[in-house]
């Protein structure tokens, strides 16, 4: 389906407005990517309407085997547009499918697990929309709250590898709060396929000489056993994919 032009980013925005008519003058593009969450999306969607922010829910259903397609037909409505993908294909395709219906201002990347919290979006945001920012990354470090330390231990190196690549300041380079001013991400050109989204957008964004402003969110991790899907063999292809695109586009 086609998505009608996204409007173009007010460029003063910040002048003369105050953060709370900011806020209300741009609109969120929520991305959300789901596979097999029927436990879970109908609350994160339930927390994503709650959250303070003008904003459309886009939710790409990456061919879910389990009910979350019959739960998110029970949800759709003005504010919330559902599409499915064709076959299983990863959650980079995922993403890049809801960038392709997006009409907002700007872009906020969503998990359906529930480790993140939709309240934090107010702050996300206003680094965009006061003109401070044109990307930010919601960092859970330095606590991490409940992830096991094998994951900690990999946040920590995906971190200091960027930073050392790319001469970056950043503290958690796999936070699935990522939030950019739309017409930037609409010109970076992505490839990914799975949870290589992360590391691909990283570093292409820092290769162009974007800065990454990063602002503290609410987390609490999930283990495997309650449906995490990212394996350390992912890991592996993330570490890879910022030493690739350091060099290569």
């Amino acid at each position: 389906m086609s998505a009608k032009a996204p409007r173009v980013f007010p460029q003063n925005i910040h002048s003369a407005m105050g953060t709370e008519n900011q806020q209300s003058s741009a609109k969120v593009s929520v991305i959300i990517p789901v596979y097999n969450e029927q436990d879970t999306v109908a609350e994160t969607i339930s927390r994503v309407r709650a959250s303070p922010v003008d904003k459309e829910i886009i939710v790409v259903d990456d061919a879910s085997t389990d009910g979350t397609s019959e739960v998110l037909e029970s949800l759709q409505g003005a504010d919330l547009r559902v599409v499915r993908q064709p076959r299983n294909m990863g959650k980079g395709a995922a993403i890049r499918r809801g960038l392709e219906m997006a009409t907002g201002d700007i872009i906020l990347i969503q998990d359906a697990d529930l480790e993140y919290d939709p309240a934090d979006y107010p702050a996300l945001i206003a680094p965009i929309v006061s003109g401070k920012a044109k990307v930010v990354y919601g960092t859970r470090a330095p606590r991490f709250q409940g992830m096991r330390w094998p994951h900690r231990i990999f946040n920590w190196i995906a971190a200091r590898l960027v930073n050392l690549l790319f001469g970056s300041r950043i503290t958690d380079e796999a936070t699935c709060y990522k939030v950019f001013r739309a017409d930037l991400i609409r010109a970076i050109p992505l490839k990914c396929q799975r949870f290589e989204f992360c590391p691909e957008v990283t570093a292409k964004l820092l290769k162009r000489g974007f800065a990454i402003h990063e602002v503290p969110v609410n987390y609490q991790a999930r283990a495997i056993g309650a449906g995490k899907k990212i394996r350390w063999w992912d890991g592996v292809v993330a570490l890879w994919t910022l030493v690739k695109y350091r060099f290569t586009e």
